[in-house]
């Protein structure tokens, strides 16, 4: 522009009209850390307020809807980690930052919202022991919820692997630290859960873990999504978070809490060696108990020879006693095999009635029933207007003209088109329209 030129006046409002675009384009996402001041709640639910620092402020607007996510209560003189956009208020000229998200800064403010959220949830009976679901009785497959690159799932499959290989492990990787790693979390947890509704896997339990860390680091497992996840889920849930000193709301929320991610591990799998032993034990005793039986009657074998006064009598005698007791043994052994094998049966059919596929199939049967019901319900309360309106369409049919001039009647009109009704009111020689039920004919009046 040469100075000659006059430049373009701008009114207010265009000036802070492109002053906003400006901050809008060039300030779309930034992280601001501060502390919070003059902070007002209107009745609109919007929240206004100042953050600042020893040498400078801005203001600030958080909007209903998205502030209703913070899950701290937020006082002047907080220190606080907002996310948002910077922007102008063009009716006051005011430069201004759009809050989309406030997160505490500080592990004292951590701290604050932790229990801030643990005593919510307790009012809400989310820890109360009629909501713990027991581990089943045998676990077979667990989800394992945590990164796949972490200490956690490292020490988990390695206790798996010393304390019982045949455990199958399916791991739902997910971030454990970060701003969208508690939305994974809860997701992974869901997704767990639908596909064991679906039947796509067979999980048992879901194992949620991550190694230790500061609060920070653990917070993901500290937020209300999470610990709605956990609540809501159908599968037994084991929280394993941080180490033994370490505690977070998915702890409080979780059917079980494991103090390390090794012991639930711990928790989840049988000692083989343990089984071994036992198995080994049992066998040991068993052949010493059969061991001592044969003895005793060894024993009266002979005790009862020495008595006998023909050895070559005696000994057809006890021989046929041996064998008697032998055959003695080996039913009193099949009678004990059979006992064992009715109880092993009971204990499958027992099993068998418990089993969630059974009850799975009855409340289908009784879905599949309600579902005809209602359509055959759906198809009468269809069928009635249709009846009703056949009704009515029979009834003006019935009292309509055309059914009046089939017996015998006609319709009088003058020449307008105007049906007659009274007689005076018609001069002679006028002439109307007769209409009967076949044609129509001309009149002409006679007086």
């Amino acid at each position: 522009m040469t100075t000659q030129e006059t430049p373009q006046s701008l009114t207010v409002s265009q000036l802070n009209g492109l002053a906003k675009q400006l901050l809008e384009d060039c300030f779309a996402q930034v992280n601001v850390t501060g502390e919070l001041s003059t902070l007002s709640r209107p009745s609109s639910g919007h929240w206004y307020f100042t953050l600042k620092d020893d040498r400078a402020q801005i203001r600030c607007a958080f909007f209903k809807g998205k502030n209703m996510r913070v899950n701290f209560t937020p006082e002047p003189g907080l220190q606080v980690s907002v996310r948002g956009k910077v922007s102008l208020y063009e009716g006051r000229g005011d430069y201004q930052l759009i809050v989309d998200s406030m997160q505490p800064a500080g592990a004292g403010a951590l701290a604050l919202a932790f229990e801030k959220l643990k005593q919510e949830l307790l009012a809400a009976g989310w820890f109360d022991p009629e909501h713990k679901k027991p581990l089943p009785t045998i676990i077979k497959h667990v989800a394992v919820v945590t990164s796949p690159t972490g200490a956690a799932i490292h020490d988990i499959l390695s206790v798996f692997k010393r304390r019982w290989p045949a455990m199958q492990i399916s791991v739902l990787p997910v971030l454990v630290q970060g701003n969208n790693a508690a939305r994974e979390i809860a997701n992974a947890i869901a997704q767990a859960n639908h596909w064991a509704r679906t039947k796509q896997q067979d999980f048992d339990v879901i194992l949620v873990s991550r190694g230790g860390g500061s609060l920070e680091d653990l917070w993901p497992f500290n937020e209300h999504i999470v610990a709605a996840a956990i609540h809501d889920s159908e599968l037994p849930v084991i929280s394993a978070v941080g180490h033994e000193v370490d505690f977070s709301i998915s702890d409080f929320v979780a059917d079980i809490r494991a103090a390390t991610p090794s012991a639930a591990a711990e928790l989840l799998s049988p000692d083989q060696a343990e089984l071994v032993s036992k198995l080994h034990l049992l066998k040991g005793r068993l052949a010493k108990a059969q061991q001592l039986r044969l003895r005793r009657w060894q024993e009266q074998v002979l005790s009862l020879s020495r008595r006998v006064r023909d050895p070559r009598s005696q000994l057809r005698e006890q021989s046929q006693r041996l064998d008697d007791l032998e055959l003695r043994l080996q039913r009193q052994w099949q009678q004990s095999q059979r006992r064992r094998q009715q109880r092993l049966n009971a204990a499958n059919q027992q099993l068998a009635l418990l089993n969630p596929e059974r009850q799975l199939k009855a409340k289908h049967k009784e879905l599949n029933g309600l579902r005809d019901r209602m359509q055959h319900a759906i198809k009468l309360r269809l069928q009635q207007p249709r009846i009703a309106l056949k009704n009515i369409e029979q009834q003006l049919r019935a009292l309509g003209p055309e059914q009046t001039l089939n017996r015998g009647y006609a319709i009088i009109s003058d020449q307008s088109g105007g049906i007659v009704r009274d007689a005076d009111t018609l001069n002679n020689g006028d002439q109307l329209n007769a209409k009967f039920a076949n044609g129509t004919s001309a009149l002409i009046v006679s007086k």
